[in-house]
């Protein structure tokens, strides 16, 4: 069955975009999705029950039917890297690789005004409450206002982050990742809900393995002696939203994220000692105390005639002094390797993430077009035309060809690949569109430096 007898025989309209001619090149008419409605605020104190469930239990090593809650759906490959494999495996012959390279050329136009069309609404919505804008202030915002502006952008920005192929972390998750804490990762830190108003975390590409050296924190030694790398369960790409009681709304985008180090990634967090360093350091306080006052301190007694009672709160005043310097000094290297672990992992914040998220939309976008444009082409004669079975059976068969491909089990959404497939069909053979206007190559600038006169000692 060819792709085109099977759109003329579909009658659900399920386009999101549709490109038509205009005056000197394209004109776009978008009819956006509506977004599905925000969820309230995440209960904070629905979280810290969890949380209390999950200290009670004994060494948990992941958040409970893990395989449940979270479906991986990123598709692996680049846009690039995907069109290759598709030509290679189903587009072989020179007219084939043409007509292919062509869609995908179509693609990209069409996918290119309808994402450019969501970020415009995107950046109006989120200007007023941006607070990296560099243009003149606008008048202060009062602090309902400011949650309900943030409450709109959120809303704006979920169907953005699903079609990004990102999946929401449930709130189970996010009380284990509170919870529990790798051995290997010596910095910790804590955090209090109290401080918060509501806090939600997206995540796509997980992996198990070792991590990238640059991203991982404390774990490259041990306390006495270097320990290997762990293999541990991360993501490729982290999103947050986060708002503090005395704050603003935070959007920030971190790579190669484990899952217990979720918390790392909040804006008010307080790093602490883990319990295993603390009883080592109080062991070598105490050890180094006892050998300071037998070989001292006995000497002063007997010598100098002092009173036991002042030696002994002279003696608990040093240790006092000696133990805070060594907290004090141990935290300090914890919070430089915090700060040193996320100016790695961090990708983009705030009105930047929107932009990254626009993107990375729009190429998960063409994928699932490419991938139903291409399986569709050699679904077997005579089967089911109905949308249902069409979308199961083009789900599955990607499904299968993924796993094969990358090894990593990903959810193909069919139903939206079939949507966005059959919204290209109006437009499909007009790219580029009668009329578009082509522009001239930028000519490239080159400096000129002025040239140093020849010395006189090298004519």
């Amino acid at each position: 069955m060819t792709i085109e007898r099977w759109l003329r025989l579909q009658r659900k309209d399920l386009a999101m975009l549709h490109v038509t001619r205009g005056v000197w090149g394209s004109r776009v008419r978008v009819w956006p999705l509506l977004p599905p409605p925000l969820r309230p605020p995440r209960a904070l104190s629905s979280l810290a029950a969890k949380m209390g469930e999950y200290r009670k239990m004994w060494n948990p090593t992941e958040p409970r039917d893990w395989a449940r809650q979270y479906r991986e759906r990123f598709i692996p490959f680049s846009k690039e890297q995907l069109l290759r494999l598709l030509i290679q495996e189903f587009h072989s012959s020179p007219e084939q690789k043409a007509t292919m390279e062509e869609f995908s050329a179509h693609v990209d136009f069409c996918t290119l005004f309808h994402y450019h069309h969501i970020l415009a609404r995107l950046q109006a919505l989120y200007d007023p409450i941006n607070p990296d804008r560099e243009t003149l202030d606008e008048p202060s915002l009062t602090d309902p206002q400011r949650l309900s502006n943030e409450q709109e952008v959120l809303r704006a920005l979920e169907p953005l982050l699903a079609q990004a192929n990102f999946s929401p972390l449930s709130e189970d998750a996010l009380a284990y990742a509170l919870v529990v804490h790798h051995p290997q990762d010596e910095v910790q830190v804590t955090v209090n809900l109290d401080q918060y108003i509501y806090m939600q975390f997206w995540a796509l590409g997980q992996r198990v393995g070792q991590m990238p050296l640059k991203s991982s924190v404390g774990s490259k030694r041990g306390f006495f002696i270097k320990s290997p790398p762990a293999e541990r369960r991360y993501f490729k790409r982290v999103v947050l939203a986060a708002r503090t009681k005395r704050g603003h709304l935070v959007l920030k985008s971190f790579k190669d994220t484990p899952l217990e180090g979720l918390e790392q990634l909040l804006p008010e967090l307080k790093v602490r000692t883990p319990t295993l360093q603390r009883a080592l350091l109080n062991l070598t306080l105490v050890v180094s105390g006892v050998i300071f006052f037998v070989n001292v301190g006995m000497v002063v007694l007997s010598d100098l005639k002092m009173a036991t009672s002042l030696l002994l709160l002279l003696f608990a005043a040093f240790m006092g002094l000696r133990a805070s310097k060594m907290f004090g000094q141990r935290r300090n290297v914890q919070a430089l390797e915090l700060a040193h672990m996320l100016y790695y992992r961090s990708t983009s914040n705030n009105s930047e993430l929107l932009s990254a998220l626009a993107q990375r939309a729009q190429d998960e976008h063409t994928k699932e077009a490419l991938l139903a444009h291409s399986f569709l082409a050699r679904r077997p004669e005579g089967a089911s035309n109905l949308p249902e079975e069409t979308s199961r059976w083009l789900q599955s068969e990607v499904e299968n060809w993924l796993l094969a491909q990358s090894g990593c089990e990903v959810a193909f959404n069919g139903t939206r690949a079939l949507a966005h497939l059959q919204a290209l069909t109006p437009s499909i053979g007009m790219y580029p569109p009668p009329g578009f206007p082509k522009l001239d190559l930028l000519t490239p600038v080159t400096s000129q430096f002025p040239q140093a006169a020849p010395s006189s000692q090298h004519p």
